[in-house]
């Protein structure tokens, strides 16, 4: 059975911070990555022999260390404690050097398992090719995978792991807030109702004139002259007013799972729907047939092919312009709609023109 949820609005609905649908433009999270290696594994890191790029690095972080090897000499080691990785992390906002944060690892050779490894001092760079910071650290991957040739036990996922606080910042982000001036809010899910209600609400709070919706997306606010040089006060003071924030009418289907959310102002006019099912089983058992006892004559396999054609009532109701989504998830639900047909459904009230929304289908 389908699994309908609907988002209802009463005579009020909880209104929202701005600081929970919005962003000042240019505070943002930044990308990080690099290349490292894994070491201390118990016989789950990378065969050398097949991975190049992790023979490589070998070679080079042991050259770095003050040691001459060869890759002849490599080619005779059968170590599998090693393991090749990618290392990324997201660097905050007004992040300083000395700020740890957190990273993640993740296995790009043969590895089984990254369990009990420990990462290897890694430079993590940004697009712009500079080292924003340095990782290194035991790895903490809440995983398991041992087995053998014929059996094998998992539980979650052993080539993937974090290290909280594994990376120290280097370099910052050369952003600053202006003193004075102009700050251009961006919110996160574009919609110009939405935008003209915080346009409405900042200025009530601190006075006409002080915002204005440029889009659906960007609101800019001029800083009061009480706030002057104190950016911090007016932004903290500014986030916690409460708008009331709106959407447009959607409804998603999720046929892999088998969930349709419903948005409060989806509106249907009034429209028929019939539902039915046709269940067709084909069988084909295998009769041996054996000749008769002292006759001459071989045992015979014959398939026999046995259809059996089930088509179930269809249903039809009638949904009167208007309704509620909750009498719209029960009606759908009894006539036992599941969630391929109701993605048929939707689409064919949608082609209808009686649903008034946008149909997502991911």
């Amino acid at each position: 059975m389908a699994i309908i949820f609907s988002l209802l609005a009463g005579s009020w609905s909880q209104a929202a911070r701005i600081k929970d649908i919005a962003d000042i433009q240019g505070v943002r999270e930044n990308q990080l990555i690099g290349y490292g290696l894994v070491i201390g594994l118990n016989g789950t890191g990378d065969d050398i022999k097949k991975s190049v790029f992790t023979k490589q690095a070998m070679i080079n972080m042991v050259k770095r260390l003050g040691m001459a090897l060869t890759p002849a000499t490599f080619d005779q080691m059968k170590t599998k404690n090693v393991a090749s990785v990618m290392v990324t992390a997201s660097l905050p906002p007004f992040a300083r050097p000395g700020t740890a944060i957190d990273v993640t690892v993740s296995s790009m050779g043969d590895a089984t398992s990254l369990a009990g490894g420990s990462l290897l001092m890694t430079t993590l760079k940004g697009p712009d090719g500079k080292v924003y910071a340095v990782a290194q650290g035991p790895l903490n991957v809440g995983a398991i995978s041992y087995g053998g040739k014929t059996a094998k036990v998992q539980k979650n996922h052993p080539t993937v792991g974090r290290i909280p606080g594994g990376a120290v910042i280097e370099r910052p982000i050369d952003y600053q807030l202006p003193a004075t001036g102009n700050l251009l809010y961006q919110l996160r899910q574009p919609d110009f109702t939405t935008a003209a209600r915080m346009t409405e609400a900042i200025n009530s709070r601190f006075g006409q004139d002080t915002a204005h919706s440029m889009d659906s997306s960007s609101v800019r606010v001029q800083m009061p002259p009480t706030y002057q040089g104190d950016v911090v006060a007016f932004v903290a003071d500014l986030e916690k007013i409460e708008v009331q924030t709106d959407a447009p009418a959607r409804i998603v289907v999720n046929e892999r799972t088998g969930t349709i959310v419903m948005g409060k102002d989806v509106r249907i006019s009034t429209v028929a729907v019939s539902h039915g099912n046709l269940n067709l089983v084909i069988t084909e058992p295998i009769e041996v047939t054996q000749p008769n006892p002292l006759g001459t004559g071989e045992t015979v396999a014959a398939p026999r092919t046995t259809i059996n054609m089930n088509e179930d009532q269809g249903n039809m109701v009638v949904l009167e312009m208007g309704v509620s989504i909750g009498d719209i998830a029960k009606a759908l639900n009894a006539i036992g709609a599941t969630p391929r047909d109701l993605i048929a459904i939707f689409q064919a009230i949608k082609a209808a023109g009686a649903l008034q929304g946008e149909l997502v289908i991911l």
